[in-house]
């Protein structure tokens, strides 16, 4: 891919309007761009992040024996008040009439939903579980929509369901979600910390969100720093495993604002180990038993007997996953970002110096180009005049985390080779892909 032919429109300054540094580098590089308040179109360097989050999400999911299905953003009214939630969701759904005058709304969640479609297809125990899940837009009618992808009205999120005889299946089903949650965050470099907090519109009576620290979030939180301790690497599938991981998280008082105690927060951490900062939310999962089974009526015959299902359900905001990593891992007092690599829309910035009287930089990176790709590289070239220094500087910004860089200080088969916020090696090409690979093999 040559930089003069992408669909990269960056801007010189950040957005006035923008507040927040996701916000602000997501509109200057390009990744999106706003339709109208709180909705965003995803332009291609964005959606490319976006899409390599979907699709670790998915293969953890995938992992764990969850099955993919796709439900519609537009939903029937009759099955929210069934459920009892029509009237009690609040403004932020949004109600909507077909030609038929018949009441619909676009699905701020999914719970009613996938209740209805079990209920009708399940009827024996022996069928459980049933694990589901679909990656797919949904709206809330924010009030007040900001912080770009933050906080906006449209979202591209997964969401799971879990379906159980038991409260006991059901916790083994939930533990499988949380060690899947630990593991999609570590994929993308970030630390999540599992927290017990409200359970809000969903309901239940069980629930974690998982956050990452980060002095821009909107949750207040309350940890004990040994929880960045526990090791998960070692759990297997299996309940005994599963639940211990579980407890040995909950060992550590760790709370959002919500359930915060302030006797009860230096009561059990001493004070060398308190945390008190702001995090972003990235998932949440929730155990509700019958909250939803028994007023659908989604049941199945147990020896004889009518048995309501045992509900769980696990969100992952994807497109909010994008904004989160760059609050993360953005340097904007030196306008610098570096993308891991499991989701970097390229893997390496190939940056020539060229002249309009010798284009021999350019020839050499276009055989890089082809090189690299054969080796499973994605890497795009800077074909454009601008000088070496402006040209990093923008790669800088944009966050490829390598730059292959071809100047005058390049020597036969040595190329200048660095990962961002990294010393300057001399490499060879074969040197520089082996250090990429080994890079996105961990």
């Amino acid at each position: 891919m040559y930089f003069s032919k992408s669909f990269i429109p960056i801007l010189k300054n950040n957005p006035t309007e923008a507040k927040i540094k996701s916000h602000q580098l997501m509109l200057r590089v390009g990744m999106i761009k706003q339709s109208s308040a709180g909705i965003y179109s995803w332009l291609p360097l964005g959606f490319k992040v976006m899409k390599k989050i979907e699709q670790i999400v998915r293969e953890e999911q995938d992992r764990v024996g969850v099955q993919e299905i796709l439900m519609p953003t537009i939903q029937s009214s009759e099955i929210w008040k069934e459920s009892g939630r029509y009237d009690d969701y609040g403004e932020e759904m949004l109600r909507i009439k077909d030609r038929q005058n018949r009441e619909m709304l676009y699905g701020p969640t999914n719970e009613e939903l996938i209740t209805e479609i079990f209920r009708s297809s399940i009827k024996s125990y022996k069928s459980l579980p049933q694990l589901l899940y679909h990656i797919q837009w949904k709206f809330r009618d924010e009030l007040r929509p900001r912080f770009g992808i933050m906080r906006c009205r449209e979202f591209y999120m997964k969401d799971a369901y879990s379906f159980d005889l038991s409260d006991e299946d059901a916790f083994f089903s939930y533990n499988k979600f949380f060690l899947s949650y630990l593991k999609t965050f570590k994929r993308l470099n970030l630390s999540a910390i599992p927290m017990a907090a409200d359970t809000g519109p969903i309901g239940g009576n069980l629930s974690h969100e998982f956050i990452i620290l980060a002095e821009t979030g909107e949750n207040k939180i309350y940890t004990d720093k040994r929880i960045f301790d526990v090791d998960y690497t070692s759990t297997i599938l299996e309940n005994s495993s599963l639940e211990k991981l579980r407890r040995d998280y909950e060992k550590f008082y760790s709370v959002t604002d919500e359930k915060f105690n302030k006797a009860e927060f230096e009561n059990k951490v001493p004070t060398e180990h308190r945390v008190n900062t702001k995090g972003i939310e990235v998932g949440h999962i929730f155990y509700f038993g019958d909250k939803y089974s028994k007023p659908m009526n989604a049941s199945v015959d147990f020896n004889g007997k009518k048995e309501f299902v045992k509900m769980g359900s696990y969100g992952i905001g994807v497109s909010r996953l994008v904004g989160a990593i760059i609050e993360a891992k953005y340097n904007d007092k030196d306008e610098i970002m570096k993308w891991p690599i499991s989701v970097s829309p390229y893997d390496c910035a190939i940056i020539p110096m060229i002249s309009k009287n010798d284009s021999s930089n350019l020839e050499k990176s276009n055989k890089i180009l082809d090189y690299l790709k054969s080796k499973n590289i994605d890497p795009i070239i800077d074909d454009t005049d601008e000088n070496i220094s402006a040209k990093i500087k923008k790669f800088n910004l944009i966050g490829i985390p390598y730059q292959l860089i071809i100047g005058k200080k390049t020597e036969g088969e040595l190329f200048e080779f660095k990962e961002v916020g990294e010393q300057t090696q001399k490499l060879k090409i074969e040197e520089i892909a082996s250090q990429i690979n080994k890079a996105k093999s961990n």
